[in-house]
């Protein structure tokens, strides 16, 4: 899919130069600076707290007719939605982002996911529904700027809250576009104003005054380090989703070619900005050269050592400290971008680029978010499980093996003890939605321990226990 970036870049100038004057979107929103996007926490805590009791009194039904409006609009605009995020963030693909944005719309769970539970006996009748928390505080990155905030939304206001986005700053203007649309959407299908809020100039300190506010119940922490770090030390409930660094171990009795057709599926998606994507490849000796060879077969090129160490001088970066960071003119880049920065040209077309690396290679251990993956030769299932739970670097996020042998599946699945294990799989195929079966999320919540979100995740358990009546006999 060839795309001119002049247009696209000429196309989203114009767009939110439009949201920026359009004075009738932001009549409607008389509490804020333009319409749902305020410039101080306390006026946007505040609308949402009043949008929050308005929402939570509204039929389950209308909330309903106002999800499915809100998934229609993420449809309508996921072309726009696309192109504007790698215009802003300079990240990913604008197919694959279309198709996430389609995914987001329709795999996000709603209030279905909101199951109630009944006890009946000798001593009466129990009861358990959910309720909301009130106002919840959410984080996005730049990574997948709208995916993120419409699931987000989506899973906040069905359990009956109200949300106020601290965005990534690199995708501030896209955001404050989707969140001007969204509220429009609540708003013509009979829903309060300001359930949806932003602060326009998101930072590291209006997420600490956001996190800290007193109305706010619950975190929703998709972000870097930092940020969840600033969420935990708020004293408040929080959801995290933390960072990954997902292995792959392929053994001796795995399909090679359908392994190496499922990492380039998912390694290559988006190029390589999801926290789920295959990240590093350890494989048996007995099968590597065949594997390798599989891998050049399915839309990837093969890099050697001196192509790779080169590489890697110009991913990973060092500070005054001597921490390792990668650089962020990488991030997100297409394959030919990477191969162009080692002197070698290669279709725009190609998804992704790899090669043997040994396991101290900076491309095993860091987390590069980008269409390279390294192929890690092992002597045995035990060292390519050990290797693969050293690469992971317990972060309990996700993990891949391709294999026919159960009981390697079954000590990969004990020994990773992540959030997702895919089997014989891309993985995109663990978050369900358009890949898999399941419910689907961007928030993984592997450091909290909620795994993949849902509604009843952002919604309190109440229990009604009426003693000894409303007994049918």
């Amino acid at each position: 899919m060839e795309l001119d970036r002049n247009y696209i870049n000429k196309i989203v100038k114009e767009v939110v130069e439009e949201f920026e004057r359009n004075s009738s979107l932001r009549s409607l929103y008389p509490d804020s600076v333009n319409g749902c996007i305020f410039d101080d926490v306390n006026r946007a805590v505040e609308s949402a707290k009043i949008s929050q009791k308005y929402w939570f009194n509204i039929p389950k039904s209308k909330k309903e007719i106002i999800i499915t409006a809100l998934r229609k609009s993420m449809h309508q605009n996921a072309a726009l939605f696309s192109e504007m995020a790698v215009a802003e963030t300079g990240m990913g693909r604008v197919e694959d982002k279309i198709v996430k944005h389609h995914n987001a719309a329709d795999a996000t769970p709603g209030i279905e996911d909101l199951e109630t539970k009944s006890w009946s006996g000798d001593k009466g009748l129990v009861y358990e529904d959910y309720a909301p928390f009130g106002v919840v505080a959410a984080i996005t990155p730049s990574t997948h700027p709208i995916p993120v905030l419409f699931n987000s939304m989506i899973i906040i206001i069905a359990a009956g809250n109200s949300v106020v986005f601290n965005v990534h700053p690199a995708a501030k203007k896209l955001s404050a576009v989707a969140v001007e649309i969204f509220n429009k959407v609540i708003r013509d299908n009979g829903g309060p104003a300001n359930l949806v809020c932003m602060l326009r100039e998101p930072t590291l300190e209006s997420a600490e005054q956001i996190f800290k506010h007193p109305d706010i119940e619950l975190i929703a922490a998709t972000g870097g380090p930092q940020l969840v770090k600033a969420a935990f030390s708020s004293g408040k409930k929080v959801i995290a989703a933390g960072p990954g660094n997902p292995p792959v171990f392929i053994d001796e009795t795995a399909d090679l070619e359908n392994a190496a057709r499922s990492i380039v599926e998912g390694a290559s998606f988006d190029n390589n900005i999801l926290c789920i994507a295959e990240k590093e490849v350890f494989v048996i000796n007995s099968v590597f050269d065949k594997f390798m060879r599989e891998m050049e077969k399915a839309n990837s090129i093969r890099i050697d050592k001196s192509q790779i160490k080169a590489l890697a001088e110009k991913v990973f970066l060092s500070n005054s400290k001597n921490e390792i960071y990668v650089n962020r003119q990488f991030v997100g880049k297409n394959a030919s971008v990477l191969a162009g920065a080692i002197g070698l040209k290669i279709s725009d077309s190609v998804r992704l680029l790899f090669g043997e690396c040994d396991f101290g290679c900076k491309f095993v251990q860091e987390e590069q978010m980008m269409p390279f993956i390294p192929v890690v030769r092992v002597e045995s299932a035990e060292q390519g499980i050990e290797f693969s739970v050293k690469a992971e670097h317990g972060y309990k996020h996700t993990a891949m093996i391709h294999s026919n042998n159960l009981n390697n599946i079954t000590n990969f699945t004990k020994a990773m003890n992540t959030s997702i294990v895919v089997v014989n799989g891309s993985s995109l195929a663990g978050n369900g939605g358009m890949s898999g079966e399941g419910t689907f999320s961007h928030t993984i919540a592997s450091p909290t321990g909620e795994g993949i979100c849902t509604p009843r995740n952002f919604a309190r358990v109440r229990r009604l226990a009426i003693t000894k009546s409303l007994q049918i006999k």
